[in-house]
């Protein structure tokens, strides 16, 4: 699709407002993905509950690729972002004041809702806007920008605030804390919104300027029936929620059983500590180790790699599984085992996104099967997030972190039968 930039927008470098597009990003989905069940943790919130809810929003981003056609008749894709993100800025405000309510966990789990479909939603036009502005030469050449500054935000909602709302829960307690942070993280939004009104390429869409509900309607359903037509595509689909079978519940139960007491099998940590440990080391790790397995995938070639990949997704269990055993005290101890984790997640994790790139979404519509693969790969992770309190609550932590050892074993014999890209590159 063709975009036509404004003079003086396209006039700026993508260093002018691109940080600020994927710091956003990336702010409004860590929120609700990571930083919720944490709050609601200390909230007194039981794991099942936590799981359930925050599962369901993850929702919007699994069927975002259901909507995002219909997003190409708006002449302006900049519109939807500064929207969106000032629609994120009123949310953030309203969810401080629903922690203050009697009702405060479903009035909060509303709002998460709306925070979840606008952040979704902006994700779409987010990534369209990049791709409009930039040629490809540039879309390359700043694509390590772009993750950057996407997981600058986590180092800010998991290394930052998450540590202040730790220190200010002791101070002023939990409730008013939270409501605290997420005031704090309104008026950020809103500037970084108000910025980027003015920054970002004001691009029009003059290419599908025709578009109208019925055409692109059609054309949705001819792309979803042209991806379930694709010879071995179940099989496909079965392998990527397989593959995230575990992780799913590792990764939403994980954090939760550092914050539990000790008396109820968890370490007791509180949350300034938990926000030191995956805000610092923690992210570093998964950003290392993402990049040593994309490196590892590009030498060895996809097929070869993936079952090091699948066992690599399998750390996190362990490091839990021997967490729940050990039961350890000393910060340090504990910082080394989430690191590993976090390290052998961010290796494995770029297992699913080559397969879907390379096996999934090749052919008449490469970029719309795309999205649907990643909108299947959320599923996956949602699903067993969902299931995942009821399942720790029934087996106790230690149990629980080996059971989801034996959840990785199904996609590790399923790849030997799914299909691969018929020929590889590796690297030179």
């Amino acid at each position: 699709m063709q975009e036509t930039p404004a003079p003086a927008a396209s006039a700026r470098s993508p260093l002018v407002w691109m940080p600020s597009l994927y710091f956003v990003q990336g702010m409004q989905f860590f929120v609700v993905m990571l930083i919720a069940g944490l709050m609601y943790k200390n909230m007194g919130v039981e794991n099942d509950q936590i799981a359930r809810w925050t599962g369901v929003l993850g929702l919007a981003w699994a069927f975002k690729p259901l909507w995002s056609p219909f997003l190409e008749m708006l002449r302006s894709k900049k519109i939807v972002v500064v929207v969106m993100q000032f629609t994120g800025a009123a949310g953030l405000a309203l969810l401080a004041l629903a922690l203050q309510m009697p009702a405060y966990f479903a009035l909060s789990i509303a709002v998460f809702f709306v925070l979840a479909y606008a952040s979704a939603t902006h994700d779409i036009a987010c990534d369209g806007l990049y791709m409009a502005s930039l040629s490809s030469k540039q879309q390359a050449a700043y694509a390590g920008w772009q993750g950057a500054f996407f997981n600058a935000s986590k180092f800010l909602t998991l290394g930052g605030l998450l540590v202040l709302a730790g220190h200010l829960e002791q101070k002023i307690g939990v409730f008013n804390a939270w409501s605290t942070i997420f005031v704090m993280l309104s008026i950020l939004l809103a500037a970084l919104a108000a910025y980027n009104a003015w920054a970002l390429p004001g691009t029009l869409n003059t290419a599908h300027a025709d578009l109208n509900v019925a055409s692109v309607f059609k054309t949705l359903k001819e792309v979803v029936a042209d991806f379930l037509l694709k010879p071995g595509v179940w099989l496909a689909i079965l392998f990527i929620i397989l593959f995230r079978f575990a992780e799913g519940q590792v990764q939403t139960i994980g954090p939760l059983f550092l914050i539990e007491a000790r008396a109820k099998g968890g370490l007791g940590l509180t949350t300034e500590q938990v926000g030191g440990i995956y805000g610092t080391a923690g992210t570093a790790a998964f950003l290392v180790g993402s990049i040593l397995g994309g490196y590892f995938t590009a030498w060895l070639g996809l097929r070869r790699a993936m079952p090091v990949l699948i066992i690599a997704m399998a750390v996190p269990n362990v490091v839990f599984y021997y967490l729940a055993t050990a039961l350890p005290s000393d910060m340090l101890h504990i910082g080394t085992a989430v690191a590993i984790e976090m390290l052998g997640y961010g290796f494995g994790f770029v297992g699913m996104i080559l397969y879907i790139m390379q096996a999934v979404a090749p052919g008449r519509f490469q970029t719309a099967h795309y999205a649907l693969g990643s909108g299947v790969m959320q599923l996956g992770f949602i699903i067993s997030k969902t299931i995942s309190g009821d399942i720790q609550l029934a087996m106790g932590y230690q149990t629980f972190f080996l059971w989801t050892i034996g959840c990785g074993i199904p996609a590790l014999a399923l790849m030997y039968f799914v299909k691969f890209p018929a020929a590889e590159t590796t690297s030179e």
